[in-house]
């Protein structure tokens, strides 16, 4: 009778991957005990503010800072909460990040992993950045600081081939920074500029008859009106376009030029995919009455409006760059050697 040989199923293959590239990993406990000393430091004097969230702990800060309101909220309640907050990206950031270094386990694999000193400078500064956030009293410096040292500290115990392979996904846990009213910053600007475009827009390319003031858009008969408030500026759309534009360039393109390009072009592309929603918004309110306007305004799908034009111009501009990085090969390979 022939021998039979089963093979394993996804689930068991990602298994043995993961167990055979984490069995590879030199200085395993070495790294993780200069973690837990770096943590233990956070907990214990993370926070300085003391005020809105009473703990010295950074991490009981970020988990009350994405997760306030919630008091006395069921859990299905709170999960619906927290994923329609304008910050709900924080809590998938550090998924992502999981799942970039798991793209890249082949490449982290290979590299030559050794103790690299000159990482401690890394590390001084950033233990310098939470002194200072500390001493201002600005957690969220403290946090930046947190980051920059658990990615110093790979580089201390591993090297400084895997701080430079492995740079990429870290910079990612920059959104797992909580901004909150920090955002105001932003936001204002562009509450005003995507109300401007999209007024006028509206009398020169629709020809509907719309007034403003500051950022309230109403009909001049008063069959509609709307204000563009914090939550309709676009911020929430903007920060998932820029990480998705910044997941998209480090993977696409290996070029720095390249990279910032597409990075760059995030901020354009989301004011478009704003303003295309509130004359959507307006339109519908113009056509149907302003019942309409609100359901659109508050429909999931029609939520999701701003991306589109935004992949469009990512895929695109990724197109453009393609060709040209495809044409500069070309190029070099039909030079006589």
């Amino acid at each position: 009778m022939a021998e039979t040989h089963s093979t394993p199923g996804r689930p068991a293959r990602f298994l043995v991957e993961a167990a055979e590239f984490w069995r590879a990993m030199p200085d395993k406990p070495l790294f993780f005990s200069l973690l837990t000393l770096w943590g233990l430091l956070f907990h214990l004097f993370g926070n300085s503010t003391l005020g809105y969230v009473n703990t010295p702990s950074i991490f009981r800060w970020w988990l009350w800072v994405t997760t306030r309101g919630l008091e006395g909220a069921t859990l299905w309640d709170g999960l619906k909460r927290i994923l329609g907050a304008d910050e709900a990206y924080v809590w998938f950031a550090p998924f992502v990040v999981l799942g970039l270094l798991w793209w890249k386990r082949r490449e982290l694999a290979a590299v030559s992993k050794q103790s690299w000193w000159p990482a401690l400078g890394l590390f001084g500064v950033a233990l310098l950045l939470h002194v200072l956030g500390f001493v201002v009293q600005q957690t969220r410096v403290s946090l930046v600081a947190f980051f920059l040292g658990l990615y110093a500290l790979t580089g201390l115990v591993w090297g400084w081939r895997w701080l430079r392979s492995t740079f990429f996904p870290s910079f990612l846990l920059v959104f797992c920074i909580p901004l909150s009213n920090s955002t105001e910053y932003v936001t204002v600007p562009l509450r005003h500029f995507a109300t401007n475009i999209t007024t006028i827009l509206a009398h020169s390319l629709l020809g509907i008859d719309v007034l403003q003031n500051g950022t309230s858009i109403w009909e001049p008969m008063g069959k509609y009106k709307y204000e563009v408030a914090a939550a309709c500026s676009g911020i929430r759309s903007l920060t998932a376009i820029v990480a998705l534009a910044t997941i998209y360039g480090f993977i696409e393109f290996k070029r720095n030029w390249q990279r910032f390009t597409i990075i760059a072009s995030a901020f354009p592309l989301a004011v478009i995919g704003n303003v295309v929603r509130l004359l959507t918004i307006i339109v519908a309110a113009e056509t149907f009455g302003q019942p309409a306007g609100n359901y659109v305004h508050e429909n999931f799908w029609f939520s999701l409006l701003p991306y589109a034009p935004a992949m469009v111009g990512l895929m695109t501009l990724g197109h453009w760059l393609g060709r040209g990085r495809a044409h500069n090969i070309a190029v070099l390979e039909a030079k006589p050697v």
